[in-house]
């Protein structure tokens, strides 16, 4: 599966890149294929791993923020491995 997320810390001002920088820095350490751009991380792996890097990542913002925010959205395809590079790849063929 490939799970897209974005974690935000509420209640702790407008920047927020320090408290974001801890979810994804738990992400790294998880040995998953992953990506980051300006929205949101995207994890690849079994769906026990994938939501447990998402809860450690959500952990980590919280202990230093009074309320966090969640946005979550999953494409669970059995059977399907390097989903993070093959969606990407076969978009561009297309585009050509």
């Amino acid at each position: 599966m490939i799970v897209a997320f974005s974690v935000t810390p509420l209640g702790v001002g407008e920047d927020v890149g320090e408290y974001v920088a801890d979810a994804v820095r738990v992400v790294r350490a998880s040995g998953l294929p992953h990506r980051t751009d300006a929205m949101f991380t995207s994890v690849e792996g079994e769906w026990e791993e994938c939501m447990d890097v998402v809860r450690r990542a959500v952990a980590a913002v919280e202990e230093r923020a009074p309320r966090v925010s969640l946005v979550l959205k999953a494409d669970i395809r059995p059977g399907v491995t390097d989903g993070l590079t093959g969606k990407v790849e076969a978009l561009e063929r297309h585009l050509g």
